[in-house]
């Protein structure tokens, strides 16, 4: 009976080895010719981009009221004088409430450094700014005059824009299409290969504003001379696109 059960189990032992061996020769083979299947069809992975120029049809100007007196109270009080006439031209301009927005405003203590003595205290400073928007670019020049009339006495940049960018990135996507094709044709051609569909298309890019630029006072004019001559150029928008296309085989 010992003897019996002893080769039993030494059967089992063996069959269980080749249970276990099997499939790991099996799964040795079947990655080889899995990679022999799945091989990716030749494709062309080209860019493009269309561009569109176009006129602006808005501004925006950002500018302050800056005060200083020996108390903050002080100049916290004649800042907000002065900022109330620079409301109250704005509105006389034509500029909607809705388009003036606070950008900054600020307190701080001045200071007169002397080498080898403590800071003095001179005073306090408040700042007050704001970015106005202008949709009506033919009154950008008269309105930087009105506000610097009304007490403004710092003006950061001007930077025009759009107000609605969809039509000029429709235009550009257009134009980047089109150039995608032709590319793709191209490379389809050189290469003597018949060009297949495409298998993916991503777009990048699109319309941004112009970051607002420095306005500098012209030494040459006076308070009575005409408004301050503001040119508004073009702007580009752009869109990029990446798509890869089959080719034949």
């Amino acid at each position: 009976m010992i003897r019996s059960v002893r080769t039993l189990s030494l059967g089992a032992v063996l069959l269980a080895a080749s249970a276990l061996t099997a499939p790991a020769a099996f799964a040795q083979e079947a990655p080889m010719a899995g990679m022999h299947m799945m091989q990716a069809p030749p494709s062309l992975n080209l860019s493009a981009y269309g561009e569109v120029r176009m006129a602006p049809d808005m501004a925006t100007i950002s500018f302050g009221v800056v005060t200083e007196a020996p108390t903050a109270a002080a100049a916290m009080r004649q800042n907000a004088s002065r900022m109330t006439e620079v409301m109250a031209a704005l509105s006389r301009a034509g500029i909607a409430e809705r388009d003036v927005q606070t950008s900054g405003l600020n307190l701080s203590a001045q200071y007169d450094y002397v080498q080898n003595q403590p800071p003095k205290l001179r005073g306090y400073q408040a700042s007050n700014r704001v970015t106005v928007t202008i949709n009506d670019l033919s009154k950008v020049g008269t309105t930087a005059d009105a506000v610097v009339a009304a007490g403004v006495n710092q003006i950061d940049g001007i930077g025009f824009g759009l107000q609605d960018s969809s039509a000029a990135e429709d235009r550009a996507r257009q134009l980047a299409v089109r150039a995608l094709q032709a590319r793709a044709a191209l490379y389809s051609q050189a290469l003597g290969v018949p060009l297949g569909g495409i298998r993916s298309l991503t777009e990048s890019g699109g319309y941004s504003p112009r970051p607002p630029s420095p306005m500098y006072a012209r030494a040459e004019m006076s308070m009575d001379a005409a408004a301050t001559p503001v040119a508004a150029g073009e702007l580009t928008v752009r869109i990029d696109i990446s798509g890869v296309y089959d080719l034949a085989r």
